[in-house]
């Protein structure tokens, strides 16, 4: 199957389906040297896993990863490094009941009708199990750029918007609460509603907010590759990804370019930041910062109509562990992604910038 490698320099491959054996991937292209912090990596999948509070699927998977290779005495050698995350919470009995036919919303469909083979548990290699491979890389990718920032948080569940800058919010406070809000208040009505929704056998879809920071001007190439459009491509990947908007996004449309434009100061920074710190496709040396939308998860605990293989319609109800609101589990995803492009950038400035 083709699509399951990400990067040009710094590259991520990714391997496993959602109740098989395990996941796991080889990251190629690591600079040799780069001595890791293996609790820091650990704690991003701590970020990511299942189980972690009352308001995400209730699956229980330590989701702790092996190295295979290419770390020597703590440091990178600068050959692949491979690693894998065992599955130990497999219940592929849960999925049974879709094993001749398909949920709204999901890749089951597609994939029978693309490949004429699915594996129907979970979702297989549909399932967003998958996306705990690219936080090991993404962790490995913020260690390599340890002078660059970057927090993701909940900004959004459903109608409940975070109504604060990011630059009045302190971001120490992202991970005090289970939504991963860093405004305890708007935290406290999103967990509520979360709580609502799953009570009702429902979901909901939210965004996050990405915010990096001392990001060297440089980053980016035209005219295909400018990094916005890279950043698009790795946050859509991501499942459950309805849409992309960086910079002042589509409520630009709203200015005048007299309003728009990024004055200069004389350092070359600017008064404003419409262009979300890029222009022209390449960094500009201001704030980086996104917004990604995030759809309900499409299986919900209520009986729904459907179709079986033979097309014939049917009446079935989701079951198993699910989240009723994916975005708190998904911060950590959005901050790796947007890692590994920033890592791939980087080395691929380096090779015009001897």
């Amino acid at each position: 199957m083709a699509g399951n490698t990400f990067g040009n320099l710094f590259k991520l491959s990714t391997f496993g389906e959602s109740h098989g054996v395990a996941i796991g991937g080889v990251l190629d292209g690591c600079p040799p040297g780069l001595e890791l912090d293996m609790e820091a990596i650990q704690n991003e999948l701590e970020r990511r896993k299942p189980g972690q509070s009352a308001i995400v699927t209730q699956r229980k998977e330590p989701d702790t990863v092996e190295f295979l290779s290419g770390i020597f005495e703590g440091k990178t050698t600068g050959t692949p490094i491979g690693f894998a995350i065992r599955n130990t919470n497999q219940k592929p009995g849960d999925y049974t009941h879709i094993k001749d036919s398909y949920r709204p919303s999901h890749a089951d469909y597609v994939y029978d009708q693309k490949y004429g083979v699915r594996d129907y548990r979970g979702g297989g290699r549909s399932s967003a199990r998958e996306t705990a491979s690219r936080v090991v890389a993404g962790a490995i990718a913020k260690q390599f750029l340890s002078h660059i920032k970057i927090n993701a948080f909940v900004s959004q569940v459903g109608d409940l918007k975070l109504s604060k800058d990011y630059k009045d919010l302190d971001f120490s406070l992202i991970e005090s609460n289970p939504v991963r809000c860093p405004d305890p208040e708007t935290a406290s009505k999103m967990e509520s509603y979360i709580k609502e929704v799953r009570k009702a056998g429902d979901t909901i879809g939210g965004i996050i907010t990405c915010v990096i920071q001392n990001v060297p001007i440089g980053l980016g190439e035209p005219v295909f590759n400018k990094l916005h459009a890279e950043l698009g491509k790795a946050m859509l990947s991501i499942n459950a990804v309805k849409g992309f908007e960086y910079g002042s996004g589509f409520e630009g449309i709203k200015m005048k370019g007299s309003e728009h434009n990024d004055q200069y100061n004389p350092d070359g920074s600017t008064k404003t930041n419409y262009s979300g710190g890029i222009q022209g496709g390449i960094s500009n040396g201001m704030d980086i910062y996104f917004n990604v939308a995030f759809k309900p998860v499409a299986t919900v605990i209520q009986p729904y109509d459907t179709i079986d293989k033979d097309g014939n319609k049917v009446t079935t109800k989701g079951k198993g562990r699910h989240d009723p609101c994916v975005v708190p589990r998904a911060v950590p995803i959005v901050e790796a992604m947007a890692a590994l492009v920033l890592a791939d950038y980087a080395l691929l400035h380096r090779t015009i910038n001897l």
